[in-house]
């Protein structure tokens, strides 16, 4: 007799005893929860360390390094051009 066959005939008893108005997760739906909560927060303290060692130092604009006169810079640039920018800026 295989499994299925057996579930299958445990049915009928099972919906005597089923209270349609009164059906819960259990236990089983309780840890499966738990499980999750605590996986979401092992994965949060990782990030968190993880992020923790992140060194990140953003590379400065080279918009505004050529408008400062700075090396890179073409020169093209005159100073109503850095006004003009500085104004579209805001």
């Amino acid at each position: 007799m295989y499994a299925t066959q057996a579930l299958t005939q445990l049915v009928p008893f099972a919906a005597d005893e089923l209270d349609k108005n009164k059906v819960t997760p259990g236990v089983l739906g309780f840890l499966v929860f738990a499980a999750l909560a605590v996986g979401v927060w092992l994965l949060m303290k990782s990030m968190n360390r993880h992020m923790g060692r992140v060194d990140f130092e953003e590379a400065p604009d080279p918009a505004e390094k050529a408008a400062a006169g700075g090396e890179g810079g073409s020169g093209a640039q005159t100073g109503a051009g850095v006004k003009a920018d500085a104004a579209r800026k805001g």
